[in-house]
């Protein structure tokens, strides 16, 4: 007989479950020898504490150890708990950017893509995103998850999904070579690229990253044909600083809704800024808690900084699916209030550190 799951596990994405009950199943989940993966219950046998018993509140979860270094060499089949039983649906494996080495990796399964399609689905729907039309998106693909999610996304809303492939690394490299050039040449390649598709095809909404999005609006051409079919521009990957999103909005696309999206590999998935922000205000990210949270902490104390206030990103990813807690991301944001109900941090302002595991970072094109 399969194990029998704690439904708490198994709620709806709108469903808010009480803190302690749910943390304390996914304990149960991850650490039993029954559903939990190789990976954990191994891990579990150096861990000083004992998750089942210890671990109650969500900051508990700093306890754990930073264990995203080892997904860059472990088994894929040793991340997915036994629970899922011989034959679990995998959607796919998929890469962490891999802007400092070699990449880590996370397995994604279709009941949590699904949990994941819901909840940014009502997001989108939040800030008045159009259903049922066509989406053109500029975005990585190939190992990275926001091609595939996306694209099911997309599907999950009705239109139809055309995509243009981003290679962040190739990018990164070339900036890390001091190639500016041929970077700039890359972005204007991606360009031309998604132009065949804008002139052909009904695309209601575009997906891209800022700096593919400023090289776009240096040709008139295609300004106008956003213009006149897109009605809604989603950016992702990189930053934007406030002018420039105020001048899109009320200059380049007036007509076009502007939302931008964060996401993260480490926490499977990606959620979309808090709805009703003015110019003034910076993106806000609110977690989805409380499944993909977030903390900002002061570096030197990994203390929480006072709301208002940077610090250094710490993220949290707990589900059925996978367990990936205390992950130092090599962001830093500013601290902000979450909404009423939701565990963790808001975050804004982010931006990368300079260096992260002895590795300069470089952000590219995405």
């Amino acid at each position: 007989m399969p194990p029998v799951v704690d439904p708490i596990l198994e709620l709806p994405f709108d469903q808010q479950p009480n803190e302690q009950e749910f943390l304390r199943a996914a304990m149960r989940w991850h650490f039993s020898p029954e559903t939990g993966s190789r990976f954990w219950l191994a891990q579990a046998e150096s861990l000083d504490f004992d998750p089942i018993a210890d671990v109650r509140t969500f900051d508990d979860l700093r306890r754990f150890p930073n264990v995203a270094n080892q997904l860059r060499d472990v088994r894929a089949e040793d991340l997915v708990p036994r629970g899922y039983g011989p034959s679990p649906d995998i959607v796919g494996v998929y890469d962490s950017g891999g802007t400092t080495g070699a990449p880590k990796r996370v397995v994604l399964l279709r009941e949590w893509l699904d949990v994941l399609i819901a909840h940014s689905s009502a997001q989108l729907d939040a800030h008045g995103v159009p259903r049922d039309v066509n989406w053109l998106m500029v975005v990585p693909s190939g190992p990275h998850m926001v091609g595939e999610t996306f694209i099911q996304l997309v599907k999950h809303r009705g239109g139809v999904p055309f995509t243009v492939d981003v290679d962040p690394r190739w990018v990164k490299k070339l900036i890390g070579r001091g190639a500016k050039e041929e970077a700039l040449e890359y972005t204007e390649h991606l360009v031309d690229q998604l132009s065949y598709a804008l002139q052909s095809q009904d695309i209601g909404v575009l997906m891209l990253t800022p700096p593919t999005l400023e090289r776009l609006s240096r040709r008139d051409d295609l300004v106008e044909l956003v213009r006149k079919k897109v009605r809604a521009i989603m950016w992702v990957g990189t930053q934007l600083d406030p002018d420039t999103r105020h001048l899109y909005r009320t200059e380049l696309f007036p007509e076009a809704t502007f939302v931008s999206g964060f996401g993260n590999t480490m926490t499977l998935g990606h959620v979309t800024e808090r709805p009703g922000l003015s110019d003034d205000e910076p993106c806000v990210y609110d977690p989805f808690s409380p499944y993909m949270t977030y903390q900002v902490v002061d570096e030197a104390t990994g203390q929480p900084v006072p709301y208002g206030e940077r610090g250094r990103v710490i993220m949290h990813y707990v589900g059925k699916s996978l367990l990936l807690p205390n992950n130092l991301e090599r962001d830093y944001g500013t601290r902000i209030q979450p909404l009423p109900g939701l565990l963790g941090d808001a975050i804004a302002d982010i931006a990368p550190v300079k260096e992260f595991d002895n590795e300069t970072v470089i952000e590219g094109v995405y």
